[in-house]
């Protein structure tokens, strides 16, 4: 398939850039950190994009702020709809609150009862549903037809895309001279704003997919061409589980260097090692970044020195380290 024209995508650098102005009054600008420590033992020079402190400890919000702050008053009135039980849930929850709309979120009954706090905390009016996706879009489709409110799902919308892409202007506004982003994907609306920004920003960087090896749907569908679907994922990365859609997969076949794949037990190593070396508590989902940093595979690439690590949250259960279980 040969690649897309820039205005077929989902988003553009303009649209990222008014992303930027919309959010800037409500998003945080999350700061980057650096570790001689892990820098040894990567080989290169690591700058740690740190997601983990924005609101509500997770990216997230800055696609669910832009999504909402961008919707016609009219549309805006009518509330806003979406069903998860993770970040997004809690993200656009907050960006609802924030415009002082409603957020209807549909959740699993199986949620843990501290992400549907959190959810409530923030404002969201949740609707239980049996934990599987047939429910949780039956439901979300009642909600929708029950109250008109606009449906933001988590990462499959332009706008969401467009909010994510954020990262990347902050990021290469903050170092400079990067040679490569690393950034965690899951459903890829993060990777997806990160690489379109920061390609056009500069075209020789590198962008590199960092997947659980329990989730491998991107590395499988850049290996076949295709888009291929997440089939009973199995990882502790809970954040990284859904599988690309197709406004996803276009921009990742077309922009992303590799896919680099880590082990759970890997993950929990990155895990540990943040947590002791640099003093910052992330979740498994941002660890895969940084075990895809200290990778053999991620040293082999040439060329590579100054490396933007993206610490996409840190939302986790402290009764439920993942070493508890090991």
């Amino acid at each position: 398939m040969p690649p897309l024209t820039a205005s077929s995508y989902a988003t553009d650098l303009d649209a990222i850039r008014e992303a930027a102005d919309r959010i800037a009054l409500h998003a945080h600008r999350t700061q980057v950190m650096t570790c001689s420590t892990l820098d040894g033992l990567a080989g290169c020079t690591l700058f740690f994009k740190c997601e983990n402190f924005q609101k509500v400890g997770a990216f997230k919000f800055r696609g669910a702020c832009n999504a909402v702050m961008k919707l016609p008053d009219k549309v805006a009135q009518r509330g806003v709809v979406t069903h998860s039980s993770g970040n997004h849930a809690q993200a656009l929850a907050l960006a609802a609150s924030t415009r002082g709309i409603t957020a209807h979120i549909v959740m699993p009954r199986t949620a843990p009862k501290v992400k549907q706090n959190a959810v409530a905390g923030y404002g969201g009016r949740i609707y239980l549903c049996e934990p599987t996706l047939k429910a949780r879009h039956e439901m979300t489709a009642q909600v929708v037809n029950a109250t008109g409110a606009e449906l933001i799902p988590p990462y499959d919308h332009p706008d969401i895309i467009a909010g994510q892409g954020t990262i990347a202007l902050e990021l290469l506004e903050q170092v400079d001279r990067l040679d490569a982003i690393i950034v965690p994907v899951g459903g890829g609306g993060m990777i997806s704003g990160i690489a379109i920004a920061a390609k056009a920003i500069n075209p020789s960087i590198r962008i590199i997919a960092a997947e659980p090896a329990g989730a491998d749907d991107v590395a499988r569908s850049m290996a076949a061409g295709t888009l291929i679907e997440q089939v009973d994922p199995n990882t502790i990365a809970d954040g990284l589980l859904t599988s690309l859609s197709e406004r996803t997969w276009e921009i990742i076949r077309d922009h992303v260097e590799r896919v680099i794949t880590v082990t759970d037990p890997e993950i929990i190593d990155a895990i540990r090692l943040v947590f002791e070396r640099m003093k910052l508590v992330i979740e498994p989902s941002a660890a895969v970044g940084v075990a895809v940093a200290l990778h053999e595979s991620f040293r082999a690439l040439d060329g590579i020195k100054r490396v933007g690590v993206i610490l996409c949250g840190g939302n986790v259960d402290l009764d439920r380290l993942p070493w508890m279980n090991v």
